[in-house]
């Protein structure tokens, strides 16, 4: 065989595999595509679920001030005060949730890694800031079931000792998740659960994976 013949074989298998390893790299590609799309679309299900959750919650709650509203008298303030301040952060989680659930719609799977990264972000921070806000309810369910019929007026100071404890505890935990939930702690076990809580898992699979597609197409 001549020395010509080899070289022309030698090229012609150098190209099929050039082809192979092109087709393998772009169905690699589509596969994780398809699954970072695929954790988008269960925090989709995620967020409508949770919207829908939010407004049966927020309509309980609605009825529940209305009707202490109607039959108002002095020893319901704690209550509507406690109601009140959940009801409105509620108000915030389901105008949250909404709004990513549209994020999540909006992104453009055909459109570059780089950009669907960059609104992925954008939805991660939103999460975190959600996820803050949150824990600022805490508080108000260790007052909301108090009376100004009986406290204080009518109780020992062991009660008013302890009630004033739970309430501090509260409001210390809300505090202390509200300045410690930041990019810092993202990878602290308890941080990943309260996120786990606003659909924050699947983000992360969904951004993990987009990383791992986008440092194979530069490789």
């Amino acid at each position: 065989m001549e020395e010509q013949e080899i070289i022309n074989i030698w090229k012609s298998q150098e190209a099929k595999i050039e082809q192979s390893l092109e087709l393998n790299k772009k169905l690699l590609g589509e596969i994780l595509n398809q699954k970072a799309q695929s954790a988008l679309q269960s925090l989709a299900m995620f967020k409508t679920r949770g919207i829908i959750a939010a407004v049966i919650y927020l309509i309980i709650l609605g009825f529940a001030l209305s009707a202490a509203f109607i039959n108002y008298s002095s020893a319901a303030n704690y209550f509507i005060v406690s109601i009140g301040a959940i009801f409105l952060i509620n108000i915030k989680a389901l105008y949250d949730y909404i709004k990513h659930l549209i994020w999540i719609k909006n992104i453009d799977y055909d459109g570059s890694v780089t950009e669907i990264q960059s609104k992925l972000v954008k939805l991660k921070l939103s999460i975190f800031a959600h996820s803050r806000i949150i824990v600022l309810q805490l508080p108000f369910w260790s007052t909301f079931y108090l009376s100004g019929k009986w406290f204080p007026q009518t109780t020992g100071w062991g009660y008013i000792i302890f009630q004033t404890a739970f309430t501090a505890l509260f409001t210390y935990v809300a505090f202390w998740l509200y300045k410690n939930q930041s990019i810092e702690n993202a990878d602290k076990k308890w941080f990943k659960v309260l996120i786990a809580g606003s659909g924050g898992k699947s983000l992360v699979k969904a951004m993990e994976l987009y990383k791992e597609l986008e440092g194979y197409k530069e490789g």
